[in-house]
């Protein structure tokens, strides 16, 4: 089998999974949530932690990092208020940092220790287990994955300046641009199809969402680059890591769950996107 063929088997077999959880909702997606921050953050200590570190650390500090992300795991698996998580979430950010300064290892755990967490706290808030939920986590996968397709085969058949050669060479702005203006078309068809009556702030929104997600792809990259890492893990056959596939989803889902909680609320930011 080729790679093209093993890509193309996981993509498919990974996007099933991925919208059949999205569809039931509540604790299923919850827990795929859980299993994406767990994922991120493996993958995120992986890259960045020397691969004598733990020969020269004592062994209970290298294993208080691993102990904080546990227990936002559980948290965020039985589903505590928002609120509640995000002060956990700052808590263990901190306790992290301390600990990377106290033994000179810089704030690369905690990055990583905020990073992964919220990057399932995003998503896990954002579908909740209402139908305004289900359509958030839709508008979300519909303007990152077409900004994501269509700046791949834009930037292919357009070509032109790079969009930041230091950090992902292939990237380039047409692909960036003709990306940028799939997502935000998509985004509003989901929000037509979903009954919304103004496409304004939907568009926006979309607009916002397919930068941001550039952005988090971007990161990303530069991360590998910093530790030289070609691939976050080999976690998923022929795509690498799974890092390498959420890079720019998480970041995105972020953004759109402060947009939601400052129209509804934290535990339910989906209401104020298409709770109408």
């Amino acid at each position: 089998m080729s790679n093209l063929q093993l890509r193309i088997i996981s993509g498919l077999v990974l996007a099933s999974v991925v919208l059949a959880l999205t569809w039931v909702g509540g604790l299923p997606f919850r827990l795929l949530a859980v299993a994406i921050s767990a994922a991120v953050f493996y993958e995120w200590t992986r890259m960045t932690r020397p691969a004598h570190s733990r020969v020269m650390w004592p062994r209970v500090m290298w294993l208080v990092p691993e102990a904080c992300m546990a227990v936002l795991l559980v948290a965020l698996g039985f589903g505590v208020a928002a609120v509640d998580f995000l002060l956990l979430a700052l808590a263990a950010t901190v306790i992290v940092a301390a600990i990377g300064f106290l033994r000179g290892s810089g704030l690369w755990d905690a990055t990583g220790i905020a990073y992964a967490s919220l990057s399932g706290f995003a998503l896990a808030f954002l579908r909740g287990a209402d139908h305004a939920g289900l359509l958030a986590i839709l508008f979300l996968f519909a303007v990152v994955w077409t900004t994501d397709t269509l700046a791949y085969f834009v930037g292919r058949a357009v070509g032109g300046p790079k969009l930041a050669p230091s950090i992902s060479p292939g990237k380039t702005w047409s692909g960036a641009i003709g990306g940028t203006v799939a997502g935000v078309a998509a985004g509003i068809v989901v929000s037509v199809l979903a009954g919304t009556g103004n496409q304004l702030l939907p568009g926006l929104a979309a607009l916002l969402l397919s930068v941001v997600s550039q952005i988090g792809d971007l990161f990303e990259s530069w991360v590998k680059r910093r530790h030289g890492c070609k691939d976050s893990s080999q976690l998923i056959p022929g795509h690498g890591g799974v890092m390498d596939r959420v890079d720019g989803l998480v970041v995105a889902a972020l953004a759109l769950y402060v947009i939601g909680s400052l129209a509804a609320s934290p535990d339910n930011p989906a209401q104020g996107l298409f709770g109408g």
